[in-house]
């Protein structure tokens, strides 16, 4: 009774008018910089950390929390109206969202992306206010060999379903983890796989890479085959989900949230692994196998989804109760709190409690004003297919140019940002999924210094990796990802001889 007691406070708090317009504002700024492709909540909740010395504490954090979710639906719309991914969580909404649009089904993708939303949203933040302290318990007795065998999971399903050819996705996968170990060593900061080229110091950013591959690859693409390939971009069909997309959706929501939340609590690679785990799984689910990767499955837009906004509220659980951020913007929220003094962890629940039930109470807000937001303007934004297809591809490209540019105003990234755009063409044209290689890089750093922890601590021994009951069972489940599959195909084919 105690917790509802304070969240009835916190409600008290964040509905005053002038935490209600921060909401707000914060809501509908970051949907627009999630639209644009390289700036992301991170950059822009950095750039405004200034107004902490004017804006008391609950309220630039309610704001800068609705910067924070607002961005991940806004990404949303890009990838699938443009197949422009404004933020890493939404790459996988590109695959079938991109592919609905073009086939006259946009505005069921972006209703069903937008209520998806609110529903994995809503019900994250019940689980926050519930379950924190116990789920950030749970989460903080992992160590890396379960962050590895995690990564490997990760690794293995979607090598196995994206793409017509799992050795295609494989080779995809290895091309995005030898781009992710350009740089520095994240352990001896040795300097590796540069080539010499100074500007590859710090790494390949994985946003250049995504909007290379997506955005520009899409619009190159579309310009040298032009005539020989069929598009559909000018066809609209309704604004509003049928039925039986309905009945579709709901499992995907439900278990695109199932699968978000508990990522969201450890630091294991952002709302990128669990997008693509919902993926894979609504792909296995699905009793619509023929859709994916074709005319385009809407389990594959609710799922991923789903799985994106209840993973982006679940970060708020072990920011608030361990002081532990598990994503770049959760590193700078916690960095805002700083700024006031306020230490967060596990005494802040007493030492700020009205500030932290007041953001928790702005999340339920925060997710009916995006919803409010963006739900009627399902159909404005459809109208970007109406746009004649020269000037559309130049202005993604102009956003594309102008996002990556942003990030570090480096010349350099822009051309090599066209250089993975032509690769991208080259994959589109032989028929290598594109998503792995977004998957190699930004898990591939990360698998590789869990890895390395892990056998330090097992002193050398790879047998670190089946001492622990969890790392073990994750390795299980990625040899039934490797095996199963393959075996009931077997099976099936033995059975067919024998009739």
């Amino acid at each position: 009774m105690d917790i509802w007691n304070q969240l009835l406070g916190g409600f008290a708090t964040a509905a005053t008018p002038i935490n209600l317009l921060w909401a707000f504002v914060g809501c509908a700024l970051g949907t627009a910089i999630g639209v644009l492709p390289g700036l992301g909540p991170a950059v822009t909740v950095a750039m405004l950390l200034p107004i902490t010395s004017q804006v008391e504490p609950t309220a630039s954090m309610i704001f800068f929390a609705g910067i924070y979710y607002g961005a991940m639906y806004g990404g949303s719309t890009t990838s699938i109206l443009l197949n422009t991914p404004g933020e890493t969580g939404t790459m996988v909404t590109a695959l079938e969202g991109f592919k609905m649009a073009k086939n006259g089904r946009a505005g069921a993708a972006l209703a069903t992306s937008a209520i998806g939303s609110f529903v994995a949203g809503t019900i994250a933040t019940v689980l926050v206010t519930l379950f924190a302290p116990i789920v950030a318990e749970f989460a903080v007795r992992l160590g890396p060999p379960e962050y590895f065998c995690l990564m490997l999971l990760a690794f293995t399903t979607v090598s196995a379903v994206l793409g017509k050819s799992t050795l295609r996705g494989i080779t995809a996968l290895f091309a995005g983890l030898a781009i992710g170990l350009v740089g520095m060593d994240q352990i001896t900061g040795q300097v590796r796989y540069t080539g010499g080229v100074p500007e590859f110091m710090d790494g390949i950013e994985v946003v250049l890479v995504a909007v290379g591959l997506f955005a520009v690859g899409e619009c190159l693409y579309s310009a040298l085959y032009e005539g020989r390939s069929k598009r559909q971009m000018n066809t609209m069909g309704s604004v509003h989900m049928t039925r039986a997309e309905w009945k579709r959706s709901w499992p995907a929501w439900l278990r695109g949230t199932a699968i978000g939340f508990p990522f969201g609590t450890i630091p294991a690679g952002g709302s990128e692994i669990p997008t693509f785990l919902s993926y894979g799984l609504e792909r296995k689910l699905s009793k619509h196998q023929q859709e994916f990767g074709t005319t385009g499955a809407i389990e594959g837009v609710a799922g991923p989804e789903a799985a994106n906004n209840s993973a982006v509220t679940a970060t708020l659980v072990p920011l608030l109760t361990l002081g532990i951020p598990t994503s770049v913007t959760a590193a700078i929220l916690l960095s805002a709190l700083q700024n006031y003094g306020i230490n967060a962890g596990p005494q802040l629940f007493q030492t700020s409690s009205t500030l932290v039930w007041a953001l928790i109470a702005s999340l339920y807000i925060g997710n009916v004003m995006l919803l409010v937001l963006n739900l009627p303007l399902v159909g404005l934004w459809v109208k970007l297919l109406k746009i004649p297809r020269p000037p559309l591809y130049a202005g993604i490209l102009i956003f594309a140019t102008v996002g990556v540019y942003g990030m570090r105003q480096s010349a350099f990234d822009l051309f090599l940002m066209l250089c993975v755009g032509l690769v991208g063409v080259l994959m589109r044209r032989f028929d290598f999924p594109t998503a792995p290689v977004i998957v190699g890089m930004i898990l591939g750093p990360l698998a590789e210094a869990q890895m390395r922890n892990a056998l330090s601590i097992g002193e050398g021994r790879w047998s670190v990796f089946i001492d622990r009951p969890m790392s073990a069972g994750l390795l299980l489940m990625v040899v039934a990802v490797l095996v199963v599959p393959r075996a009931l195909v077997w099976l099936k084919a033995k059975r067919t001889m024998v009739v």
